[in-house]
């Protein structure tokens, strides 16, 4: 068993397991990856503050997002595909989530099914939600995560349109993949990835094919993508899904104060920052600058989350000592699964917990709720106010 200190030892390990494609889907963004590239390198711009002599005895990590307890503020965020990466992938990341007492997020373009992940596991977990032009499967998705009784609708707001990936296009990403002599090539050097897609509950996307009228065959992301998600998306329709939910709502892919704004005044629960972890707007600022522009204008409104970027436990006590309450984490999660299954997730979450905990100390805080702008030194231009 190789011994694992940080991320990076399970991205290490993920690379070699998983097949291109997959890899590639995860560990790349749109256009030139710029905004991708700066939502990790920003973090390192943030310094931290050491303190000493303070009692560091009895420290937590507890906290809560969205009113629920968690044992650290990280969530597994929405990522589709992700029964790609390992076989019934979603399932064994909820499970890991759930052991360690973080909440899991279910991608609308998932592998497993929600009623796949429901019968599982035995606590609630979060459903993220792509609007589709076809209102009549919304609804229905809705109910379906209702009866699963998922505690918390995360709507996708930065995916009406699918930013250009080109790795995404030259691979010509598909679930399962299309056997094409380069596939093939690749899938023959990944065979316990393969092994073990044999003995997957599904290998489409779960929540589409059987669900939605006239699509017997959803295997290629883009094209479902520009066929389906809905380009007519504003506050009001927003408004009227919340109302559907009728539960806890999260607004992911808040980028702008304005937005920001608008989402506290349309009643959200929360707004996760984030730039779709690179993926869509290539030139966008990262998320972990925008986060003290948007804790400014609506900080004491609605409660704050930071996605995209993180892989370490620093980064997490960046984000909550900058004014998040909570953070997202993805691909962090995607290489512990792809490289160890269910266990690689466990791994990657007590690495970022080890970390989280032993900075916090460090820095002479006790509890995570304490962490403020007090523990950080940050450039005066971090922010980029640009004219």
């Amino acid at each position: 068993m190789p011994v694992i200190t940080h991320i990076d030892d399970l991205k290490r390990i993920y690379v070699r397991r998983v097949p291109k494609m997959f890899y590639d889907y995860a560990e790349s963004g749109s256009w030139t990856e710029q905004t991708f590239r700066e939502n990790t390198s920003d973090f390192n711009q943030i310094r931290l503050r050491q303190r000493v002599a303070v009692d560091m005895a009895g420290r937590s990590t507890a906290s809560q997002m969205i009113g629920q307890d968690v044992a650290m503020p990280v969530a597994l965020a929405p990522v589709g595909l992700t029964g790609m990466q390992c076989a019934d992938g979603e399932i064994k990341a909820a499970r890991a989530a759930e052991a360690f007492g973080v909440p899991f997020t279910l991608s609308t373009m998932s592998i497993n099914s929600i009623e796949d992940v429901a019968e599982a596991t035995t606590k609630p977990f979060w459903f993220q939600l792509y609007t589709m032009k076809d209102e009549d499967y919304v609804r229905r998705l809705i109910e379906r995560a209702k009866a699963a009784n998922c505690s918390a609708l995360v709507i996708t707001l930065d995916l009406q349109i699918l930013g250009q990936r080109h790795k995404d296009l030259k691979n010509g990403l598909s679930a399962p993949p299309k056997l094409t002599p380069k596939t093939i090539a690749n899938l023959m050097t990944k065979w316990a990835w393969g092994i073990e897609m044999l003995g997957a509950k599904r290998r489409h996307f779960g929540n589409i094919v059987g669900h939605v009228d006239g699509i017997s065959d959803a295997s290629s992301l883009g094209a479902w993508t520009s066929e389906q998600f809905d380009l007519t998306l504003d506050w009001s329709k927003i408004a009227k899904l919340k109302e559907m939910w009728g539960g806890k709502v999260i607004l992911k892919g808040i980028l702008d104060e304005e937005d920001a704004k608008m989402a506290a005044k349309v009643g959200a629960d929360a707004i996760t920052v984030s730039n779709h972890g690179g993926r869509q707007l290539d030139g966008a600022l990262s998320s972990i600058r925008m986060l003290p522009r948007i804790m400014d204008a609506v900080g004491g409104d609605i409660e704050v989350h930071l996605d995209s970027g993180i892989r370490s436990g620093q980064d997490v006590l960046k984000a909550l000592a900058l004014g998040a309450t909570g953070t997202m984490i993805g691909r962090a999660f995607v290489y512990g699964l792809g490289a160890m299954g269910q266990q690689g997730v466990t791994r990657a979450l007590e690495v970022i917990h080890k970390e989280l905990d032993t900075s916090m100390a460090l820095c002479g805080e006790k509890s995570v709720t304490n962490l403020g702008r007090h523990n950080l030194l940050v450039p005066e231009d971090f922010t980029g106010r640009w004219a």
